[in-house]
């Protein structure tokens, strides 16, 4: 089951990132973040009254506080890296966020078997491969190298918050809603600190009318973040953090094979390559 919850964590983080990525070619990213946690701050807070989750409120919601913080931060430092480029050393860079949570697990006592651990190097390996690293070409900044490892430290922290902030379902509920208010409040704090330094919050062509004629597509990335914070927090719980926290980090393989089923894009042979060693490392973990 711990593999199963891993797994379609990636394949919704890695569809929320390919959806994300598309809106944010017209939308200002802070704008789309903002948006889309919006929508899913409104049904998960129905889902919340509706379950009486409000109940489970505790200690541990801070860890959702936390998460909520942390999660703006790391994406605002991931999109100013891609902007500084080049994005085929910024995006594999940023996926060793998951030395965060497999770091947790190992000082909470988790040692995986030999096979699973094979299986971890393995789709590591795969999953830096899969993003396209660029092994020639001009120098990374020092600024974009800086600010991926801190994105890729804000995401594997996330993922280790939020495995915390509860125990039960409707907890986890209650949790992922106050982790999403959060990321609300704080992105909405910078949004319109943002637009008083005279930044671009809507699109140059369209304004309010091309937010809201994507608000189905904004939905569905807010909506599968939330969905894959949560699956990952039941894969958490149910079974070693290390395996879980591997097999939810093959994300950008999913977002890679959406480009090239959706855009056309080719998959380079590096690329492909780290896909087909992602899945080699899945099975080996699925199978430890």
């Amino acid at each position: 089951m711990t593999a199963l919850f891993a797994l379609v964590t990636s394949l919704m983080w890695g569809l929320a990132d390919f959806g994300g990525g598309l809106l944010t070619r017209r939308t200002p990213a802070l704008t789309v973040v903002v948006v889309s946690q919006s929508i899913a701050v409104a049904v998960l807070g129905v889902v919340v009254a509706a379950t009486g989750a409000f109940s489970e409120a505790g200690p541990k919601l801070w860890f959702a506080v936390a998460a909520g913080l942390v999660g703006p931060v790391a994406m605002l430092a991931f999109y100013k890296a891609l902007a500084l480029g080049p994005m085929g050393v910024v995006s594999p860079l940023g996926s060793i966020g998951v030395a965060v949570p497999v770091g947790v697990g190992l000082v909470l006592g988790e040692r995986p078997g030999v096979l699973q651990f094979a299986g971890i190097l393995v789709a590591v390996v795969g999953v830096v491969l899969a993003g396209g690293p660029q092994f020639t070409g001009a120098p990374v900044q020092r600024q974009a190298v800086l600010l991926t490892l801190l994105a890729a430290f804000g995401f594997g922290a996330v993922m280790a918050l939020i495995a915390e902030a509860s125990t039960t379902v409707t907890g986890l509920f209650l949790a992922l809603f106050v982790q999403r208010v959060t990321n609300v409040v704080a992105g909405g704090a910078a949004l319109y600190v943002s637009a008083r330094r005279g930044g671009r919050v809507l699109p140059q062509d369209g304004g309010w009318r091309v937010v809201r004629a994507a608000l189905p597509a904004l939905a569905f990335v807010g909506l599968a973040d939330v969905a894959a914070n949560g699956t990952y927090a039941i894969a958490a719980q149910r079974g070693p953090v290390t395996v879980a926290a591997v097999l939810a980090s093959l994300y950008p393989v999913v977002t890679a094979v959406a480009a090239r089923g959706v855009l056309r894009e080719r998959l380079r042979v590096v690329q492909a390559a780290g896909a087909g060693l992602a899945v080699v490392g899945s099975v080996l973990l699925a199978a430890g």
